[in-house]
C-alpha cells in the first residue's frame, strides 16, 4: 500500500481543499491529512480556529477521499505534523506548488525515505476561495447603502488628487442586498462598491484597480454624511449623521447607463471641482443645506461645461447634479422641504425618494 500524506491549516474546509485531497489521494492508496492544532494555529497566526479541532478532525475523517486525519501539535513552523510523519512513515508527502517550507520538508522526507511531490496547479472546479475569504464572506453585511456625492468628485482618483481638497458624499437608503437591488444598474450610485462590500471584498482596492476613485466604497462602508481628504487613499476629515438631508433628497433616472471608467480621461475643470468640494465641506461643517446646494450647483455647472445634457427642471429644487461621473445614470435633486421632495417624486415615474443612511452602532 502506497501511503500519501498532506498537511496544512485547513481551517475552513472548502472545495479547493477537496480538490487538493483528491489529487493527492490519486498518487497512492491511502491518504492521511494533518491539520494544525488550535494551539499551533494561535502560536503562528495568533487567531482562533474557526472550528474546535475535535470537530475538524471528525469532519476530515468522514470525507470519502480521506482515509485518516491527525492533528499536528509540534510548534516548529512548517513541521507541526512531523511527529505523525515519523510514526506513519508515508511514501509520499504531497504539497502545493506554492509550499513555503520546501527545504525543511524535503529534509524530513529524506529522514523517513518519503518522496516529496509538488502537485501542479490545475484549473479549479470553482472560483478559488481562501479561509480568510470565507471569513470575510461570513462577516459581510446582509444589506448595504449606496451613495450620492455633492462636490469634489474625481479628486478621489489618485492621479487627480489635490492636497487640501475635499470629496463630500453621503450614504443613502433604500439599502441593497444581493437578492434585492431596487436601483437601476450602472447608475452612478457606487453600486460596485456596495456589491463588493456585500460579497465580503475590499471595495476600495476593487475601485482603484478599475482606475477610478475610492469614494464609493469608502462612504458605503463608513456611512453617514462624510467629508474626505483628497488623496491616494480615503482619509475621513468630518462625519455627520446626515439629518441635515432627511426628507430633502430625491433621485431621477436619466434613462441611460452611467460609465465612470469610460469618462475618467475626459477634460474637465478640476479647479472648479476643487472649489465645489471645499464649499461642500464648509457646508457640512456648518450644517448648512443652502450652502451645500450652492456646491451642488457648481458641480453641475462643471458637468454641463464638460458636455453633459441639462437635467429636467424642478422649480421647487434647490439644486441638482448628475451622480458620480455623470453622462447618464441617476441625478440627485436637493429640496428645502420634504413636501417639495415628495411632490417631485409623486409627479415623476423615474424619481425615487432617498434618505441619509448611518449604520447602527453595536
Amino acid at each position: 500500500m502506497k501511503k500519501v500524506f498532506v498537511s496544512g491549516c485547513y481551517d475552513i474546509i472548502h472545495a479547493g481543499h477537496i480538490q487538493f485531497f483528491s489529487e493527492a489521494r490519486a498518487l497512492g492508496d491511502h491518504l492521511t491529512v494533518s491539520f494544525a492544532s488550535d494551539d499551533v494555529l494561535w502560536h503562528h497566526k495568533e487567531r482562533r480556529s474557526s472550528l474546535p479541532q475535535e470537530h475538524k478532525l471528525e469532519l476530515l475523517r468522514n470525507l470519502s477521499v480521506v482515509d485518516d486525519a491527525v492533528v499536528g501539535e509540534n510548534e516548529t513552523l512548517g513541521l507541526d505534523f512531523q511527529d505523525h510523519f515519523r510514526r506513519i512513515r508515508p511514501d509520499i508527502l504531497a504539497v502545493t506548488e506554492d509550499d513555503q517550507h520546501e527545504r525543511i520538508k524535503k529534509a524530513l522526507c529524506e529522514e523517513v525515505g518519503a518522496k516529496y511531490v509538488k502537485l501542479p496547479k490545475t484549473p479549479p472546479k470553482f472560483e478559488p476561495v481562501s479561509t480568510s475569504g470565507i471569513v470575510k464572506w461570513i462577516k459581510a453585511p446582509d444589506r448595504a447603502p449606496v451613495r450620492v456625492d455633492f462636490g469634489g468628485g474625481w479628486l478621489d482618483v489618485p492621479r487627480f488628487a489635490r492636497e487640501g481638497a475635499f470629496v463630500v458624499n453621503c450614504a443613502v437608503s433604500p439599502t441593497v442586498s444581493l437578492q434585492n437591488w431596487q436601483y437601476e444598474k450602472r447608475s452612478g450610485l457606487g453600486g460596485s462598491g456596495a456589491w463588493a462590500l456585500l460579497n465580503g471584498k475590499c471595495g476600495v482596492h476593487s475601485e482603484l484597480d478599475l482606475g477610478v476613485g475610492w469614494q464609493d466604497p469608502a462612504v458605503i462602508t463608513e456611512t453617514g454624511l462624510c467629508v474626505w481628504k483628497s488623496g491616494a487613499h480615503p482619509e475621513l476629515s468630518l462625519k455627520r449623521d446626515g439629518q441635515l438631508l432627511a426628507g430633502k433628497m430625491a433621485l431621477l433616472h436619466t434613462g441611460s447607463d452611467h460609465d465612470t471608467p469610460g469618462t475618467v480621461d475626459l477634460e474637465r475643470d478640476y479647479d472648479r471641482i476643487e472649489a465645489a468640494g471645499k464649499l461642500a465641506a464648509q457646508a457640512v461643517n456648518a450644517n448648512d443645506l443652502q450652502q451645500l446646494a450652492e456646491a451642488v450647483k457648481i458641480s453641475h455647472q462643471t458637468q454641463l461645461d464638460e458636455g453633459m445634457q441639462p437635467l429636467p427642471e424642478a422649480p421647487s429644487a434647490l439644486a441638482a447634479k448628475y451622480c458620480g461621473g455623470g453622462y447618464g445614470g441617476y441625478a440627485l435633486y436637493l429640496f428645502a422641504e420634504q413636501k417639495d421632495r415628495d411632490a417631485f417624486v409623486a409627479n415623476n415615474e423615474a424619481a425615487l425618494a432617498i434618505e441619509p443612511y448611518l449604520k447602527p452602532f453595536n
